[in-house]
C-alpha cells in the first residue's frame, strides 16, 4: 500500500490547526503528516496539540521553498501532497487523487478546487481548469501558472529526478517547478473539486502583488524558449 506524505509549511498562519485536521481526517490512511515550522513567531500553539500526530520540524524563516524542501528531505512517502496552512484537504482528496494517478498512470496531477473564506464557507463554484489538448495546456501554462499548489500530487521519484523547489524564489517557486518538470511529465486534471482554498486579508498573494509579478515575469522568461520548443513539439503529435 503506498504511501503518502502529505507536507504543510507553516508561518504564522492562525488556520494552522483547521490544515492539519483536514489532513489528519483523511480516508486514506497510509499517510504522514510532515509540519515543517519555517520561522512562526505566533500561533505555534496551535500545533502543540497534534505533535503525537504528525511529523514536525522548524527552521529558521527562508520561505515555502525552503519550508517544502526540508518537508521533502525528511519524507519516506511514495507520493507528495502540499497542504498551505490556511487551506483544507476534502476528507476523500489523497484516496481518489492517488487512485486517479495510478489509474491513468501519471507521474504527475492536479485538481479542481473552491474558495473558501475566513470562516471556512465557500464562496465560489469550482476554480480549476482543464484544458482540451496538450497544446493549449503548455500554452497557457508559459503565460502564468493555472495549477493550483495544494491541489497537485506527485510521485517522490520526480524530486529524485529533477531536484528540489528553487529557494531564491519566493513566490513562484511552484510554477517554476511545473515548468521544470513538464519537458518530461504530464500534469494530469482531476476535475473533481479536492481542496478549499482560503481567501483572506493576510494571504501573501495579497500582500506581495508587486513582489509576486515581478518574480512571476522573471520565471517565464527563464522558462520561454524551452516552453515554446514543448508546445511546439505537441502542436506536432
Amino acid at each position: 500500500m503506498d504511501k503518502v506524505t502529505i507536507i504543510i509549511p507553516f508561518y504564522n498562519c492562525t488556520y494552522i490547526n483547521q490544515a492539519i485536521e483536514s489532513a489528519l481526517n483523511q480516508s486514506y490512511k497510509n499517510i504522514e503528516i510532515i509540519v515543517v515550522n519555517d520561522g512562526s513567531t505566533i500561533h505555534n500553539e496551535k500545533v502543540s496539540a497534534y505533535l503525537t500526530k504528525i511529523r514536525y520540524f522548524e527552521k529558521k524563516n527562508g520561505g515555502t521553498a525552503s519550508a517544502l524542501n526540508m518537508g521533502i528531505k525528511h519524507a519516506t512517502g511514495d507520493y507528495f501532497a502540499w497542504l498551505s496552512s490556511d487551506d483544507i484537504f476534502h476528507p476523500e482528496k489523497i484516496e481518489k487523487q492517488l487512485h486517479f494517478m495510478k489509474t491513468v498512470r501519471a507521474e504527475a496531477t492536479y485538481s479542481n478546487f473552491y474558495l473558501i473564506n475566513e470562516l471556512s464557507h465557500i464562496i465560489s463554484s469550482p476554480q480549476g481548469v482543464g484544458y482540451q489538448t496538450e497544446a493549449d495546456f503548455l500554452k497557457r501554462m508559459s503565460r502564468g501558472c493555472v495549477i493550483n499548489g495544494c491541489t497537485v500530487m506527485l510521485k517522490m521519484d520526480v524530486f529524485r529526478e529533477f531536484g528540489l523547489f528553487d529557494e531564491t524564489l519566493l513566490y513562484t517557486q511552484d510554477y517554476d517547478y511545473w515548468l521544470r518538470i513538464l519537458s518530461r511529465y504530464n500534469f494530469v486534471y482531476y476535475p473533481e473539486p479536492l481542496v478549499n482554498y482560503r481567501i483572506h486579508k493576510n494571504m501573501g498573494t495579497k500582500q506581495h502583488k508587486l513582489e509576486i509579478r515581478k518574480e512571476l515575469v522573471i520565471t517565464t522568461k527563464k522558462h520561454r524558449f524551452k516552453m515554446n520548443e514543448l508546445i511546439k513539439n505537441a502542436l506536432q503529435k
